[in-house]
């Protein structure tokens, strides 16, 4: 799943990702590697300087800025720069990853109500955990930035390769 949401994000034109690797995205970041001819990922210190980074690229640029973070504190670590992006409208799509569905709950490892905390600063704000979900979501995650210039947000299965239950 997360090989064809790198795709997806490709055939949107997105060339640029700024991140932070982690357990929970490492299936984005294998995608990433397999298509690094027509993604760039940029690799932060912290993944607030990602989510300032992707706002920088879409206000310098008018594209589409993408920043990308694993799952709990690394997820929550993106707001200050997504909370600047939603202020000046600047178009910005963070991707965060998620624990695997059957774990959802318990109190596993980092985990965080990612769509819950981003209700305020995003636009759009979803939870992709089906494969048949991956082309429909992306391309509303892309146009809801990009034409109303603000903030949207996508997490789950598709984005960490977890499997689903």
């Amino acid at each position: 799943m997360a090989e064809a949401l790198v795709e997806r994000l490709a055939d949107w034109g997105v060339d640029t990702i700024f991140g932070l690797p982690g357990d929970g995205i490492n299936g984005i970041m294998e995608g990433l590697r397999r298509h690094q001819d027509r993604i760039r990922f940029v690799l932060v210190q912290h993944e607030e300087a990602a989510a300032f980074m992707a706002t920088g690229y879409a206000k310098a640029t008018g594209r589409l800025g993408v920043c990308l973070a694993t799952s709990g504190p690394g997820g929550i670590h993106l707001l200050n720069g997504l909370y600047d992006a939603k202020l000046d409208h600047a178009p910005v799509l963070a991707i965060t990853g998620m624990q695997e569905t059957s774990v959802l709950g318990t109190g596993y490892q980092q985990e965080v109500n990612l769509i819950g905390l981003y209700a305020d600063v995003a636009a759009y704000n979803q939870l992709l955990v089906n494969p048949a979900q991956t082309d429909q979501l992306v391309g509303n995650a892309v146009r809801t930035a990009i034409t109303r210039r603000d903030v949207t947000h996508l997490t789950g299965c598709a984005v960490s390769a977890c499997p689903l239950p």
